[in-house]
């Protein structure tokens, strides 16, 4: 009666190399599905109508920053300089014992 029984179990199955090809392809199933949830969560996504600001390389010279506003998307990259770009000094600010912020303006009588 054991006979009988070891005999289902032992079926043409193991030998099938067509139940290999299937468990890889549900494997990569799983990996493409993986793929897909990491792209929809990525801030950057194009699909997303969500803003989005993005900091490579943030205090070094080959720092850049990534702007997306709904579907449009900016990118500014350093030129490796301190302070660089237009405009005069508008004043001074001070910061007060209790944490406060004062801004005194400067004269504009040039």
């Amino acid at each position: 009666m054991s006979d009988s029984r070891l005999s289902i179990l032992e079926g043409d199955d193991a030998d099938d190399p067509i139940l290999s090809v299937v468990n890889i392809i549900d494997v990569f199933l799983v990996i493409i599905a993986v793929l897909l949830v990491a792209v929809i969560e990525n801030p950057i996504n194009p699909w997303s109508a969500a803003n989005a600001v993005i900091v490579t390389d943030p205090g070094t010279a080959q720092m850049q920053i990534t702007i997306k506003k709904g579907r449009e998307m900016k990118q500014y990259k350093s030129a490796g300089e301190i302070g660089e770009g237009e405009g005069t000094k508008a004043g001074t600010a001070y910061m007060l014992k209790d944490g406060t912020m004062v801004y005194v303006p400067e004269d504009v009588a040039k």
